[in-house]
This record gives structure tokens, C-alpha cells and sequence, in this order.
């Protein structure tokens, strides 16, 4: 429900627009005029940051991060067998969102295009692997680990 609103929310104000652009007074017409300039820009700028997304993606962006919790986990599985069973258990759960994140990655690269950059999936993604990292921190100084 809310979203048909927003929806149709947003196509009375681009009918306005229009509307103002071609039928309006002069004042209506460059405030429409420079209304969808800013839009434009917007666009420009939304296709830059996934373009630049997509390049730090391709570099390995996140390959790196996933290897380093990856360590972290096994010194902390050492560690744990001298611990009790539900900090193997934490372990394991955060080693399962690590598989399913890196399968996601590798998922958005096989169908990565330009008409379909998926940039805030991606971003998406970053604070996942952010949470995730934090959630090992966490984990880490409650176990006793540096």
C-alpha cells in the first residue's frame, strides 16, 4: 500500500512537472527546467558511483575483507576447542553468512552488465560484510582473543 502511494506520489509530481514545463507561466517553466537539470544530475551521479562500485568490485574490493575473516575464524575455532560448544556454534553461524555472502559476490559478478550494474546490491553487500565483521570483532573480545 505504501509503496503504491509513493509510486503514485512520484508520477503526479513528474506530471506536474511536465506540465509546468510545457503549459506553465515562465517562472514555472524554469523552476521545472532546472527541477529536471537536478534530476539529471542525480542520474549522472547514481551511474558513477555504480560504475565505480563495479570497478572496485572487479579490483577484489571485498575478496580481501572475506579472506581476513576467514583467518579469523580459524584462530578462533582453535581457540574455542578449549571452550564451550556455543562459541563453536557462533562461529559456525558466522562462517555460514561469510559462504553465503562470498556466493552472493560471486553470483553479482556472473550477471554483472552494464544495463545491469546491481550497484546498490552491491552496497548492500559492503554493510553486510561490515556487520559480519563487526559481529567476529565482537566475538573475538568476548572469547579472549586479540
Amino acid at each position: 500500500m505504501i509503496g503504491f502511494v509513493i509510486k503514485a506520489g512520484i508520477v503526479v509530481v513528474i506530471g506536474v512537472l511536465a506540465w509546468n514545463y510545457f503549459f506553465g507561466t515562465s517562472e514555472e517553466k524554469a523552476q521545472s527546467a532546472k527541477t529536471f537539470g537536478q534530476m539529471k544530475e542525480v542520474a549522472v551521479s547514481v551511474g558513477e558511483l555504480a560504475k565505480s562500485e563495479k570497478e572496485k568490485y572487479d579490483a577484489g574490493k571485498y575478496d580481501a575483507a572475506l579472506d581476513k575473516l576467514g583467518a579469523t575464524y580459524k584462530k578462533l575455532r582453535e581457540g574455542a576447542r578449549k571452550m564451550d560448544a556455543s562459541l563453536l556454534k557462533r562461529i559456525d553461524d558466522l562462517e555460514q553468512r561469510k559462504r553465503e555472502l562470498r556466493q552472493e559476490l560471486d553470483d553479482i559478478q556472473k550477471t554483472d552488465t552494464a544495463s545491469n550494474p546491481q550497484a546498490e546490491r552491491k552496497a548492500e553487500l559492503g554493510r553486510e560484510l561490515e556487520r559480519l565483521r563487526l559481529d567476529s570483532d565482537t566475538l573475538v573480545k568476548e572469547s579472549g582473543g586479540k
